[in-house]
C-alpha cells in the first residue's frame, strides 16, 4: 500500500509542480460522490461555533529577564485545528501549547502570531502569508502550518492543493524562516464517518499528505504527518481526544498534537538534544517512500535530505497526552474571541 501510495502522491506532486489539477485520486461520479458524502458528514457531525481563543502574545516573560535575550517569533497558519477551535482557553490552543514548549526549551521569549482561519483552504495560505510578512522587521522565526482538511471535503484538486502549500513554503523559506507542516489529518477517524466512507476517507487523506510531504520538502520545509489526528489514541480514545463537537480534538487531543510537533519545531531552530529519546531515526529514503510511510502513522517527521531523498524519523511510542509538559498562559493579554468567518 506505501508503495501505490507513494507513486500517487509523486504524480501530484508533479502536476502541482508543473501547473496541472486534474490529477484525482478516484476519478469520475465515484470521487464526487464519495467526497460530497465526506462534506455531508462533516456537517452532521457539525462544528464549535464559537471562535477559538487568540492565543497571541508572549510567552516566557521570564527568560527574558534572566537572560535578556529577544524573542523569538512563531508564526502559526492553516484552518480551525491551527486556530485551535473546540477549546475555550488560550492556553489549550496548539499555538500557545508549541510557543510555551519552545520558550522551555529555548529558554528564552517566545512571540506567537496566529493567523490561521477556521474553513480555510490551502488557497487562503497566500493571505495568511502575506499577513505574516507585512513587517519585514518582524519575519518570524519559524511557522507552523497545518492544512489540508478542507480540500479534500471541498473537493480541491489534489495538484492544487500541493501547488497552494508548496508556494506558501517557499515565500516563508525564501525569508530565512524554518517551515514545519502537519499535513492533512486522516478524516477516516471522525466517529460518525462509517464504512465504507471511512476507509474512502482515510485513502484520501492519507495521498493529499503523502502529496503534501513531498512538496514541502522540496521547497526545505519539514513535515509532520497529522496522520489519525496525531496517534492512535483518538482512535482509541474519540471521547476524550476529540472535542464536544466530535470533530475538532479537545484540549488533551492539541496537547497530543503539541507534543508530537514540538520536536520537530526545536530541532529546526537546532534547539533539540541529538541525544533525546523521542525520535526513532529511520534512515534516508526516497522523499516519496518517506512521504507515504509518514503519511500512515502519526507523529512521524520528514526533512530533506540531499536530492530526491529525505529521513524519515518516527516517534518510538504514542504521544504524551499530558498539556502539562507544554502548557502555560501567554503573559501579554490578549482578546479572547478574534474574527473569523466559516469553520
Amino acid at each position: 500500500m506505501s508503495m501505490s501510495r507513494a507513486r500517487v502522491a509523486r504524480r501530484i506532486a508533479a502536476a502541482a509542480a508543473y501547473g496541472g489539477g486534474g490529477i484525482g485520486l478516484l476519478g469520475g461520479v465515484t470521487a464526487v460522490l464519495l467526497l460530497t458524502e465526506v462534506s455531508h458528514a462533516k456537517r452532521v457531525v457539525g462544528g464549535a461555533d464559537d471562535p477559538p481563543p487568540r492565543a497571541d502574545g508572549r510567552y516566557g516573560f521570564a527568560f527574558a529577564r534572566r537572560t535578556g535575550q529577544s524573542p523569538l517569533r512563531l508564526a502559526f497558519l492553516g484552518d480551525s485545528t491551527a486556530a485551535g477551535q473546540g477549546v475555550h482557553r488560550p492556553s489549550q490552543t496548539p499555538g500557545a501549547l508549541l510557543a510555551s514548549g519552545l520558550a522551555a526549551v529555548a529558554e528564552r521569549p517566545v512571540d506567537l502570531r496566529n493567523v490561521a482561519l477556521p474553513g480555510a483552504q490551502s488557497s487562503d495560505l497566500e493571505r495568511q502569508v502575506t499577513l505574516v510578512l507585512e513587517d519585514p522587521d518582524l519575519f518570524p522565526d519559524v511557522c507552523v502550518i497545518m492544512i489540508g482538511a478542507n480540500d479534500v471535503t471541498r473537493r480541491m484538486p489534489p495538484a492544487n492543493s500541493v501547488r497552494l502549500l508548496s508556494d506558501a513554503v517557499r515565500r516563508l523559506r525564501e525569508t530565512g524562516c524554518e517551515v514545519i507542516v502537519g499535513t492533512c489529518p486522516d478524516l477516516g477517524t471522525i466517529e460518525p464517518v462509517y464504512q465504507p466512507l471511512r476507509w474512502i476517507a482515510r485513502r484520501l487523506s492519507r495521498q493529499l499528505a503523502a502529496a503534501q510531504t513531498i512538496g514541502v520538502v522540496e521547497q526545505g520545509g519539514r513535515t509532520v504527518s497529522l496522520g489519525d489526528l496525531l496517534g492512535p489514541e483518538f482512535a482509541a480514545n474519540p471521547r476524550e481526544l476529540f472535542g464536544p463537537d466530535n470533530y475538532h480534538p479537545s484540549a488533551e487531543g492539541y496537547a497530543t498534537a503539541a507534543m508530537a510537533v514540538l520536536p520537530t519545531l526545536c530541532d529546526s531552530l537546532g534547539l533539540w538534544p541529538e541525544e533525546a529519546p523521542e525520535m526513532l531515526d529511520e534512515g534516508i529514503l526516497p522523499v516519496a517512500t518517506a512521504a507515504a510511510e509518514a503519511a500512515a502513522e502519526g507523529g512521524t517527521e520528514v526533512t530533506a535530505a540531499r536530492g530526491p531523498w529525505a529521513r524519515l524519523l518516527r516517534r518510538q511510542g504514542p504521544a504524551t497526552k499530558e498539556p502539562a509538559a507544554v502548557s502555560g498562559s501567554p503573559d501579554a493579554s490578549s482578546p479572547t474571541s478574534p474574527p473569523t468567518s466559516g469553520r
